[in-house]
């Protein structure tokens, strides 16, 4: 399985709270939801709903996830929350346990095993193991080198701080755009594939 991570960020790096405006406030930061005025259906809709098609896995934190899990039960019937509602899941927490877990198709993984099983999920034959959101985890990702590839919906917004993705440790990662589409709201998708370093 590739790992593939799927993020809004804005021109200045920010990737924190783009859905809702109580999403994540963590730092003080005052611009919850700042990617809808952003998002198109066709472009960035039709981008996501491409990467969830090849996901036989979804991944993700567990703010992602309670942001998630309050939006696509109840959302059975269309063709997007389908998917979400029935691809297998796993959960990465600190916290829950099992016995919190509401769908049969969604499995914990704990804090301190992450990048142990997420090395077996990688060696599963299969379609991508999919990150969307969970900036935690993908930097994480990144920082171990995991991540096969970025799909980065890209706004065109300063944000003036917020949490990033990308660590903060001086190392050089490449990597090749792959493809790059632009919405009428000005928003790009860019994918991005990780480049075997020399």
């Amino acid at each position: 399985m590739r790992t593939v991570a799927s993020e809004f960020i804005s021109l200045d790096g920010v990737v924190q709270a783009p859905g809702e405006p109580e999403e994540d406030a963590d730092g003080d930061f005052a611009h919850g939801g700042w990617s809808l005025p952003y998002v198109d259906p066709e472009v960035v809709g039709g981008a996501f709903e491409g990467a969830l098609a090849k996901a036989d896995v979804l991944l993700c934190g567990e703010r992602t996830w309670q942001a998630m899990a309050t939006l696509w039960p109840e959302r059975a019937g269309e063709i997007f929350a389908d998917r979400m509602n029935t691809v297998g899941t796993y959960l990465v927490s600190g916290t829950l346990d099992e016995s919190d877990l509401p769908w049969d198709n969604m499995r914990l993984i704990r804090a301190g095993e992450v990048m142990e099983r997420i090395e077996d999920l990688r060696a599963t034959p299969g379609g991508d193991l999919l990150i969307a959101g969970s900036p935690r985890l993908v930097r994480s990702l990144l920082a171990e080198g995991m991540l096969d590839e970025l799909m980065l919906i890209r706004m065109p917004v300063l944000l003036g701080g917020g949490m990033s993705i990308f660590p903060p440790d001086g190392v050089r990662r490449p990597f090749q755009l792959v493809s790059t589409v632009t919405a009428k709201t000005g928003a790009e998708v860019c994918v991005y594939r990780a480049v075997a370093q020399e």
